[in-house]
């Protein structure tokens, strides 16, 4: 289809789902759908994946491209990504594996090494295990105080404790153990917490470097759907070669992790000028308080624009 004819192209955003994210994804897909309408496009069709229909509805849909709207279990980790090609559906965002691996923390933390990008050191444990006495002990050893506690395969900061305190080491590995089973027990990083989107697929450039601004012990659920106003410093106030690095780190993270259209990577810049990535979203959130289009938004491309544009780069192929 030519581009100037993508206006034409049957569109069904998808949203919704079974995880905890459920409402921030339908949040998104009405966001990105009046996005789309706004945009021009005339065939817009917003739907539930945890409707008893939906599979039905999108087989027989005769659509032209899937609009992916969803966060966390089976929206962001490869599930839907892999329907849509059972079905021959173009989609938005990226394949299979790369979902599959930049929802993995443990697992893209192996890629940003191999791709020589800083990130804090952790270790992997089984959630429903735990750890001995003597297990915590060393291990607070080897990382310090504080620790980072999070589901290995989850987003959005569920099931995330800020650790001060060894006796809280358990305690925070069953409250993050019920998202996933597998836990990462991560070294925290102190300073400056950044966010840098990046558009495109082979072409993949970076967008303005979102700092993130809060009182809050680290950035929660709280924080991330309030107004982006409250929080979102845009450009970030970092050195030149700082912000150069940051960006340069991210799209190095999006190229080794395989993402297509877009992604944004999550980053604290320490004081002596370091980007230490956190981890990859693959499908942000697309809301009018998101930081994608927040970014997005200071590079002169407005939430239609954007939204238009990862139509385009899913149809590239």
């Amino acid at each position: 289809m030519e581009a100037n004819d993508i206006t034409k192209c049957k569109v069904a955003v998808l949203a919704g789902g079974w995880s905890d994210e459920r409402e921030i994804s339908l949040a998104s897909g009405r966001a990105c759908t009046k996005a789309l309408l706004d945009a021009g496009f005339e065939n817009v069709q917003l739907l539930d994946v945890a409707d008893d229909d939906f599979v039905r509805t999108m087989a027989t849909g005769d659509f032209d491209v899937a609009f992916i709207a969803m966060h966390g279990p089976y929206g962001e980790d490869g599930c839907i990504q892999g329907m849509m090609e059972i079905l021959h559906v173009p989609y938005t965002f990226s394949h299979v594996l790369a979902s599959a691996m930049g929802t993995a923390k443990d697992i893209a933390k192996d890629i940003y090494r191999e791709a020589s990008i800083p990130t804090p050191k952790g270790v992997e444990v089984d959630g429903e295990r735990g750890l001995t006495q003597q297990e915590i002990d060393e291990l607070v050893k080897d990382l310090g105080l504080p620790l980072f506690v999070k589901p290995a395969c989850n987003g959005s900061s569920y099931g995330v404790t800020r650790v001060t305190d060894p006796a809280q080491v358990a305690g925070a590995i069953a409250h993050a153990a019920p998202n996933g089973g597998k836990v990462l027990i991560e070294q925290c990083i102190e300073g400056t917490e950044i966010t840098v989107p990046v558009l495109g697929n082979s072409d993949a450039k970076a967008l303005p470097i979102v700092e993130i601004v809060t009182n809050a012990e680290y950035y929660d659920l709280k924080v991330k759907y309030e107004p982006g106003e409250l929080h979102h410093v845009i450009p970030a106030r970092l050195s030149e070669d700082e912000y150069a690095k940051a960006q340069q780190y991210a799209v190095r993270a999006h190229t080794a992790l395989g993402c297509r259209g877009v992604s944004r990577s999550d980053f604290i810049v320490t004081s002596d000028g370091v980007p230490y990535i956190l981890e990859t979203n693959t499908i942000p959130g697309m809301t009018e308080t998101s930081l994608l289009p927040d970014s997005a938004r200071h590079a002169g491309i407005e939430f239609p624009q954007l939204c238009r544009k990862i139509v385009e780069l899913a149809l590239e192929g």
